[in-house]
């Protein structure tokens, strides 16, 4: 399990390979159809991990900026009080 202050980032492109290799052709689907529909499923997971990643991002830095906050708080505490 990773740390509090560990970011997870997940490569977009080797999740969307994996994701690709599981979804197999259908009995007697046309090639294009599947091609489209690898396609559309690769699209959708690489803009589902970026999504992901910004996330993580995102909640990375507000977490760190929580606990910024809250050294400060004490700081002023102690020196105020």
């Amino acid at each position: 399990m990773a740390k509090k202050d560990q970011k997870i980032q997940i490569n977009p492109e080797k999740f969307a390979m994996a994701v690709l290799g599981g979804n197999a052709q259908h009995e007697g689907e046309e090639n294009k159809l599947y091609i489209k529909r690898q396609l559309t499923l690769y699209l959708e997971t690489v803009l589902l991990v970026q999504d992901f990643n910004d996330l993580e991002e995102t909640s990375f830095d507000m977490a760190k900026a929580q606990q910024r906050n809250e050294i400060l708080e004490k700081v002023i505490e102690r020196r105020y009080h």
